[in-house]
């Protein structure tokens, strides 16, 4: 959401994965980005997990925050697009990318950096009983369950024997003896030994200290399944156990197996020397994910993507520019640092191995000082003391799009002031003369018909997101007055750009408009696109109306005021295109933004609402007020009751806006009470939404159940945030109280 939504760029670079290789791109590219190459990049979730530092997570060593690269304000930083779905498949031939959920991207250039799973999770059992090490999320945010669960005595059975499973021997037993809790530890590897093709000293000094520790080791033993009683080997002995943890050799993801690529015997993708997919000139591939023809012995390591990193940067921008490749050369003999828990470590080099506290200390200044290089914002959101700011980076601040772009409710008011009074039309049951969020028509048969337009520039250089964005905003319009939209007409503005590019924008924003409207019943039935300086999508949307209206001047003195979604999608938006917002916080601003109102519209029918609007531009400040306005009442809310997104509130406390916002603060003349609110809370009235939830006003007895349903139908935010009252003499519309005076 960094770069402008109206560029056009001359090349299309697609980046597949946020694994070691991929963030030390995204940075060199943030501190030297290359003219005319639009960046993207493609990510299943927003965090990359270290996998140097999972052995000291599980000693103790590491909170689980602090294993974590957020991918997305790096990539937000070198001005890339950012797209939050997992790729299911790479198709060469045709330079597309297919992604799960949405249609498949088109590319020039694109690197593979999307890791490997585990070996034999086919095998019976495994998948129901074993707590595999791969994906490395998962098993980071399973095993604080799973070990709190072991009682003293229990018995742990660890399947693995390279560095992976050897390292965790090693600090489970630490962490285990920490707590208190005597195991019975076992490592069970079908090789000869432990760390098969590591050196000799260094096996010799890790076979050490696993009998130290008392971990037997079964080597040479093959398993057939896991049960819930522990491992069953191929000669059909049962070695028990409380937890299986599955830690064997490299396997490809389903990606990988998916796609028609060039594969070796184990499934992995081959490369050749300058990190080109065989029988490709336009694909990369690094990391666990490929295989080097020309040097086969390399194993799947992290330390050999982190030393792929700055010749795969070289290397795309060459083949970007039309420059020689280099050819990538991996370190034979590296060093070789094993996690012993207890902030002991062993380490290995030329035929050489040590070991101490010394060789930790060591291993984790090599880790930190990794991490640091990628870590944009501290867990709370604040900029990395380390990292540059994008003022320092001489980043210029974007326009917002979204509903963050409108023109502000004075201005907008005032120019329909000015309009001479409409003739008199007597089809017209909602219109201009009593604004509202939709119109409402009588046709010449006696029904009612719902109709409205709405439409946004870009918030995100991601047309997808957009239309389906933009589909689900406007359809909400209808869904606010209770009624059940049936068609939609599109507008589409397509920056000015070659036609090849300008047929794959216009795509994207009517698949994003379908997946909107389909499931809906929304037939889009269609518009119009023209050429401009930005993409802009808007949406006419029709609909049939229910018996109620749920018009703004409805609401009564008494009424519950149900706040159905979170607020802050401006001021996240705002702060992702600086890249200073978490990608949790962008996953759940998608998510949300995503989601339409159609459940809660039925709700609302269901539990006689008296009046309803959808709260979007305006905020939340001024789409109530418009509804109390409308019907002479005055309301009061408790401002601790108000639901924020993730980071919404962190961000308002540390002073950041949507371009809007200061519009929509103009209206806080006309409420009472604001002194005895948290700045942060108080600002959050304020924050522009864009495809945000409904306000719907029930009768007080109705609250309750009402509350009850929208929670059952997957509005989980949905809460009551105040009441209406009666008229008041000093013309305050909106009074901020604490619960008690609000109840």
């Amino acid at each position: 959401m960094v770069g402008s939504p109206s560029s056009s760029p001359r090349a299309e670079l697609v980046l597949v994965g946020g694994g070691h290789a991929h963030v030390q791109v995204l940075r060199r590219w943030m501190m030297d980005p290359l003219p005319e190459v639009g960046l993207t990049l493609v990510l299943d979730r927003p965090e990359a997990v270290y996998s140097g530092m999972v052995p000291g997570f599980v000693a103790g060593d590491y909170a689980a925050p602090e294993l974590e690269i957020d991918v997305v304000p790096l990539a937000r930083r070198a001005r890339a697009r950012v797209i939050l779905s997992a790729a299911t498949r790479i198709l060469p031939e045709e330079k597309k990318i297919e992604l799960r959920g949405r249609p498949a991207i088109r590319y020039e250039l694109a690197s593979l950096d999307v890791g490997s799973t585990v070996r034999g999770l086919e095998l019976p059992g495994v998948a129901d009983h074993a707590l595999a090490t791969r994906p490395i999320r998962s098993f980071v945010d399973q095993l604080e369950g799973r070990l709190s669960r072991l009682d003293p005595g229990a018995r742990l059975v660890l399947v693995g024997g390279g560095a992976a499973g050897v390292e965790l021997a090693f600090t489970l037993h630490a962490r285990l003896a920490q707590a208190g809790l005597g195991i019975d530890l076992a490592l069970v590897t079908d090789e000869g030994g432990v760390l098969p093709g590591a050196g000799p000293a260094l096996r010799r000094r890790a076979e050490a200290e696993l009998a130290a520790r008392e971990v037997q080791v079964l080597a040479g033993a093959r398993v057939r399944a896991v049960d819930a009683k522990g491992v069953v080997l191929e000669d059909g002995t049962l070695q028990a156990a409380d937890l299986v943890i599955w830690a064997t050799g490299a396997a490809p993801i389903p990606l990988i197996v998916a796609s028609p690529l060039p594969k070796d015997a184990r499934g992995f993708v081959r490369t050749r020397e300058d990190l080109r997919v065989e029988g490709t000139e336009d694909l990369f591939a690094v990391g666990d994910c490929a295989a080097p023809t020309a040097t086969p012995w390399v194993p799947k390591a992290g330390v050999h993507a982190v030393r792929a990193g700055p010749v795969l940067d070289r290397n795309l921008r060459a083949a970007l520019t039309g420059r020689a490749l280099r050819r990538h050369r991996p370190q034979r003999d590296f060093l070789a640092l094993l996690n012993l828990g207890g902030r002991r470590a062993l380490g290995g080099k030329w035929g050489m191995a040590m070991g101490g506290e010394a060789i930790w200390r060591l291993k984790d200044w090599i880790d930190r000082r990794f991490m640091e290089r990628f870590q944009v914002l501290e867990e709370d959101g604040n900029d990395a003391a380390l990292f540059p700011t994008p003022e320092a980076m001489g980043m210029e601040e974007m326009a917002c799009g979204g509903c963050a772009a409108k023109v502000g409710a004075s201005p907008l008011g005032r120019a329909l002031e000015r309009l001479a009074p409409a003739p008199p039309d007597a089809s017209v049951v909602m219109g201009l003369a009593a604004p509202d969020d939709a119109a409402g028509l009588r046709t010449p048969g006696g029904d009612v018909m719902l109709a409205t337009v709405d439409g946004f520039r870009a918030f995100t250089d991601d047309p997808y997101l957009v239309g389906r964005v933009a589909a689900v905003n406007a359809v909400s319009d209808v869904y606010a007055k209770a009624g059940v939209p049936r068609h939609a007409m599109a507008l589409v503005t397509v920056p000015d750009e070659d036609p090849s590019r300008a047929e794959e924008t216009l795509f994207q924003v009517l698949s994003g408009i379908r997946a909107a409207l389909d499931p809906l019943g929304i037939s889009l039935v269609g518009g119009h696109s023209t050429v401009g300086p930005e993409l802009f999508v808007g949406l006419s949307v029709s609909g049939d109306a229910g018996d109620d209206l749920l018009a703004l001047g409805q609401v009564q003195v008494g009424d519950e005021l149900v706040l159905t979604a979170p607020l802050g999608t401006g001021v996240l938006l705002a702060a992702d295109m600086q890249g200073r917002a978490r990608g949790s916080w962008l996953s759940a601003v998608v998510e949300h933004m995503t989601r339409t109102n159609r459940g809660a519209a039925e709700v609302a029918r269901r539990f006689g609402a008296h009046a309803a609007t959808d709260v979007s531009g305006f905020g939340l400040a001024g789409h109530l007020q418009e509804m109390l306005l409308a019907a002479g009442l005055s309301a009061r809310l408790d401002p601790s009751a108000l639901p924020a997104l993730p980071g919404a509130l962190s961000l308002l406390r540390r002073g950041f806006r949507s371009q809007f916002h200061a519009q929509n603060a103009e209206g806080r003349r006309g409420i009472a009470g604001l002194a005895g609110v948290s700045p942060a809370e108080a600002e959050l009235l304020f924050d522009p939404q864009t495809a945000g939830g409904l306000l719907i006003a029930f009768p007080p007895e109705r609250s309750g159940p009402a509350l009850a349903a929208l929670h059952e139908a997957g509005d989980v935010a949905a809460t009551s945030i105040g009441r209406v009252g009666p008229e008041r003499s000093d013309g305050v519309r909106l009074e901020m109280s604490p619960p008690s005076a609000v109840g």
